[in-house]
């Protein structure tokens, strides 16, 4: 009886062991739920109201555009494309965009491997000048920077928006890659020294492999700041040829300023790049911006 017993409890316990610990019902975790809830609702019922509006007709809109969508059309869909180019706008978009993603990557890249590595006369100096380039906004500089590019004739042409957006996300890419490398042990470097490797093949072979957490969340971020930039696009791009998917919306709310369901229409195609991106690689921003944050 005594043996059976022990089995019995035995059993009990190895159970409550492999169930793991019970969650105690908390108000206060149930409040924070409410809350995140609540602020979900207010960032995704924006974007469930557009997509809903963009398969109305103009006139189903202004009586009524909070109801749900009855008979879905895709006029305003087709009305984007036949009037706006939206194909070439994209084309655009991801000219300027990839092109500052790989020039942040590349001088960003560059620059925090030798803040994070190398000692130098002045480079706390810099670093400092480097994280106070994030306290600047884009309107505070775009005079000169206009100045600048109109005098080298760049207005109205792509490099005229990718060399500003390079310079507006260096400080972002080099504080996260910086954070990132001085967290890679000395070791692995020294080894390939004694490889015979040289800076630029230890950069190439191992650090940028091992930061790669870091380079997809500046990649991402950079790529996402580029094609939502609108004031610089607006600012330095005048010619619908050249404009930006972005760029192009604000034209649309300019001609058709009361066509709502053509406006809620290109809104959706602007966004669904953005959504892409996030969905896909969501989980390289959370690991790149945190990977750095502990040592060891």
């Amino acid at each position: 009886m005594a043996k059976d017993l022990a089995t019995v409890k035995a059993k009990d316990l190895k159970l409550k062991k492999s169930s793991g610990p019970i969650e105690q019902f908390s108000i206060g975790k149930v409040f924070i739920h409410i809350i995140l809830l609540l602020w979900a609702s207010t960032t995704i019922f924006p974007l469930v109201w557009v997509l809903n509006n963009s398969f109305k007709l103009k006139g189903t809109i202004l009586i009524d555009s909070f109801s749900l969508v009855k008979e879905p059309v895709i006029t305003n869909y087709i009305t984007a494309f036949e009037r706006m180019n939206i194909g070439r706008a994209y084309m655009n978009s991801l000219i300027i965009s990839g092109t500052v993603v790989v020039g942040v990557m590349l001088f960003g890249g560059l620059a925090s491997y030798i803040l994070a590595r190398y000692n130098f006369k002045g480079k706390l100096v810099i670093h400092s000048m480097v994280m106070a380039a994030l306290l600047f906004p884009a309107f505070a500089t775009i005079v000169p920077v206009f100045t600048m590019l109109y005098n080298a004739g760049l207005t109205n042409t792509h490099l005229g928006v990718i060399l500003p957006q390079i310079a507006g996300n260096l400080a972002f890419a080099i504080t996260i890659m910086v954070g990132f490398m001085s967290t890679i042990p000395m070791e692995l470097e020294e080894a390939a020294v004694v490889e015979g490797c040289g800076a630029w093949q230890i950069f190439w072979k191992i650090v940028v492999p091992i930061s790669k957490p870091s380079f997809a969340t500046v990649a991402i971020f950079t790529f996402l700041w580029s094609y939502n930039d609108l004031f610089m696009q607006k600012v330095i791009i005048r010619k619908t040829q050249v404009r930006p998917i972005c760029a192009l919306l604000d034209t649309i709310r300019s001609q058709y300023g009361t066509d709502y369901g053509l406006m809620c229409a290109s809104v959706i195609l602007v966004v669904v790049p953005v959504l892409i991106v996030y969905l896909f690689l969501q989980k390289y921003i959370i690991k790149g911006l945190t990977a750095g944050a502990v040592k060891g």
